[in-house]
C-alpha cells in the first residue's frame, strides 16, 4: 500500500525538517573552539533551555508512540510512576549533580576516576556505551516503525531499515553542525513540535467521539475484559482504566507503586544522575543550582506531557474498542503485515485529516530525530573524553580543534551502531511481545544496573577496588541479561525468570552489583572510606 499522506501533509513535513537543517546551520555559525564548549557549551545554556532539552531526551519517540500504547491497552499508572522520577531527581541533585561541577567534569563517570582510578572509570564509560547503544537503538527503533509507515504505508523489515537509515543521516548532520548546543536548541524545536502535534490529536479525538466528559469518565472506570472462563449470562468482567496507583503485589506488572518506590525511582536516578545522556545537558549549566532547577523542572513538568499522551490511548480505546458507546458499529484497528502498529500511528494515518495528519507527522519526524540526537553527542563526549584522549595525550599533544574533531568521528560511529541496533530491535521487540513503552524502559536496565551499584558503593560505603568496579558492571549486565525471554528459552532456565517485569528485574542486577562491587577492597582503604563520609557531607 501507498502512503495516505497528501501532498499538503508532505509539504508540512519538508518544511519541518528545512526549519530543522536551517536551525542547525544557524547554530553552527559559532565554531566550537575547545573539547569542553563541543560537548558542555561552555556551561553557558540557561535551565529553562536544559529542562526541554532533557525532557525531549528522556520521553522522545518511546513517549510519542509509547504513551498512547500504554493508555490504550492499559490505565494511567504509567502517569503514577511519575512520583519516581520527581523522587530520583531530588536525590540525585543532593548526592551527584553538586560533585559533579566541584569536580568540574565533562562526563559523570570521571567522578569514580578519583575514588577508584582511571580503569574504573574507563570501565564505567565503557558500560554506558554498550547501555546507551542498547537503549537508543530501542527508541532508534521504535521511531523508524512510525516513520516507516507514514513512507510506505507498512513496517516490512525492508521498510523499516529504510526508516532507520533515514533518520540516522539527519540526526547525524545536525549533531555534526554545532555540538551539544546544538542539540539542545534542536530539542527544544523538536519537543515543541511532537507535543503539539499530541495536543492537536487529543482534541481531534475529543471532537470525534460523541460522548460527554462524564459518559467517557464513566466507560472507562467500567472498560469490559475478556475472560475466557467466562460463562454464558454472567456479567461481565471490567477494569478500571483510570487507575493511577496500583496497589497490586503482581511482579510482572511494570508501574505498580512498589515498584515505583523500588526498581523504577533506581532506573529515574540511573537517567538523572549516571547517564551521560541526560547529565552531559544538566553540565552545560552555569553551575549546580541551575542544573539542579533544570532537573527538578524536566520531572515536574513531564506529569502534564505523559497526561496527555496516555490520555489519547485512553480515547483511542473508547474509539477502536467500545463499539456500544459509538454513533457507528465502531472504528476497526488496521492491521498490516498481518501486525498492528501502534494505534497511536493507526489513528494519524487512517483518521486525521488532510493538513493536520502533516502536523502529526511532523511531531513523529520530531520525535525521531530528537531520539537519535540525543545519544550521539552524549556517547561521543564519553569516548573521547574517557578514552581518546588519555591515549592520545599519553603519546603526543594534540590542540583542541583536533578533539573536537575526533568528536564527530565518535559520532559518526555511534550513528552506524544505533541504526545497527534499531534494526536488531526490529526482531527483538517481536520475539518478546512487549509493549513499545515497556520495551524502551526494559532495554535501559542492561547498563543502569550496574553502574547504580558501581556509585552506590562508591558514594555510601568505603568498599570496592578497581577490580570489583568491572566486575559489578559485568554482573549487572549478566543478570539482566539472563532474566530475558530469549535467554531463557534457549537455555532452559526456570520460566520464573522471565516473569518479573524490568523494574523488579533492575532491583536484582544492581543489588548484584552492590554485592560483588562491595566485596572488593583497596589498598588506600582508609582514602575510600574519607571519601564516602565526607562526600556525604559535602553532596
Amino acid at each position: 500500500m501507498t502512503s495516505p499522506l497528501t501532498l499538503i501533509d508532505w509539504s508540512i513535513v519538508a518544511l519541518y525538517v528545512a526549519a530543522v537543517i536551517g536551525g542547525g546551520v544557524a547554530l553552527s555559525r559559532q565554531p566550537s573552539q575547545s573539547m569542553r564548549d563541543y560537548f558542555l557549551g561552555g556551561n553557558q545554556m540557561s535551565a529553562w533551555l536544559v529542562m526541554f532539552s532533557v525532557i525531549a531526551t528522556t520521553q522522545s519517540a518511546a513517549t510519542f508512540l509509547g504513551g498512547p500504547d500504554y493508555g490504550f491497552r492499559g490505565d494511567y499508572t504509567y502517569l503514577g510512576a511519575s512520583v519516581g522520577a520527581i523522587l530520583a531527581s531530588l536525590v540525585a541533585t543532593r548526592f551527584l549533580l553538586k560533585r559533579f561541577y566541584e569536580l568540574k567534569v565533562t562526563t559523570v563517570y570521571e567522578l569514580l576516576a578519583t575514588r577508584y582510578g582511571e580503569q574504573a572509570k574507563r570501565a564505567a564509560g565503557g558500560m554506558y556505551l554498550v547501555g546507551r547503544v542498547f537503549a537508543s537503538g530501542a527508541r532508534v527503533y521504535i521511531a523508524a516503525t512510525a516513520v516507516a509507515m507514514m513512507l510506505f504505508f507498512n513496517i516490512e523489515p525492508q521498510s523499516v531499515i529504510v526508516a532507520v537509515c533515514a533518520i540516522t543521516v539527519l540526526s547525524l548532520g545536525l549533531t555534526l553542525m554545532g555540538g551539544v548546543r546544538s542539540v539542545i536548541w534542536s530539542d527544544l524545536g523538536q519537543f515543541v513540535v511532537y507535543f503539539g502535534a499530541a495536543l492537536i490529536a487529543l482534541c481531534s479525538l475529543w471532537s470525534q467521539l460523541p460522548l460527554t466528559l462524564t459518559e467517557m469518565i464513566a466507560a472507562l472506570r467500567a472498560a469490559p475484559v475478556e475472560s475466557l472462563g467466562e460463562t454464558a449470562g454472567a456479567a461481565p468482567q471490567v477494569v478500571n482504566k483510570l487507575t493511577l496507583f496500583d496497589f497490586s503485589l503482581d511482579f510482572a506488572k511494570p508501574f505498580t507503586v512498589w515498584a515505583i518506590f523500588t526498581g523504577l525511582f533506581l532506573l529515574n536516578l540511573g537517567n538523572f544522575g549516571l547517564d551521560q545522556d541526560t547529565t552531559q545537558r544538566l553540565l552545560t549549566c552555569r553551575d549546580a543550582k541551575a542544573a539542579s532547577r533544570a532537573m527538578i523542572g524536566s520531572a515536574i513538568v513531564s506529569i502534564p506531557i505523559v497526561f496527555v499522551f496516555v490520555t489519547i490511548g485512553q480515547l483511542l480505546h473508547l474509539l477502536y474498542e467500545r463499539p456500544e458507546l459509538m454513533a457507528s458499529d465502531g472504528e476497526l484497528l488496521p492491521e498490516f503485515s498481518g501486525e498492528r502498529i501502534t494505534v497511536f500511528m493507526s489513528y494519524i494515518l487512517s483518521e486525521m485529516p488532510v493538513g493536520v495528519r502533516g502536523l502529526a507527522t511532523a511531531g513523529i519526524v520530531a520525535a525521531a530525530i530528537s531520539t537519535m540526537t540525543s545519544g550521539l553527542s552524549a556517547m561521543s563526549s564519553v569516548l573521547i573524553s574517557d578514552f581518546y584522549r588519555p591515549w592520545k595525550e599519553a603519546r603526543a599533544e594534540a590542540t583542541p580543534a583536533h578533539y573536537v574533531f575526533a568528536g564527530r568521528c565518535g559520532m559518526g560511529l555511534f550513528a552506524f551502531l544505533l541504526a545497527a541496533m534499531a534494526v536488531l530491535c526490529f526482531y527483538w521487540q517481536r520475539y518478546t511481545d512487549m509493549a513499545l513503552l515497556e520495551f524502551a524502559l526494559a532495554v535501559m536496565a542492561f547498563a543502569y544496573s550496574g553502574l547504580i551499584g558501581v556509585f552506590f558503593t562508591a558514594v555510601c560505603t568505603g568498599r570496592g577496588s578497581s577490580r570489583s568496579v568491572i566486575a559489578a558492571l559485568i554482573a549487572g549486565f549478566i543478570v539482566i541479561l539472563a532474566q530475558q525471554s530469549y535467554v531463557v528459552d534457549a537455555l532452559g532456565l526456570p520460566a520464573q525468570l522471565k516473569s518479573l517485569s524490568f523494574p523488579w528485574q533492575l532491583l536484582i542486577g544492581v543489588g548484584t552489583s552492590v554485592i560483588v562491587c562491595a566485596a572488593g577492597t583497596s589498598g588506600q582503604s582508609a582514602v575510600n572510606a574519607s571519601f564516602a563520609k565526607n562526600g556525604a557531607h559535602r553532596l
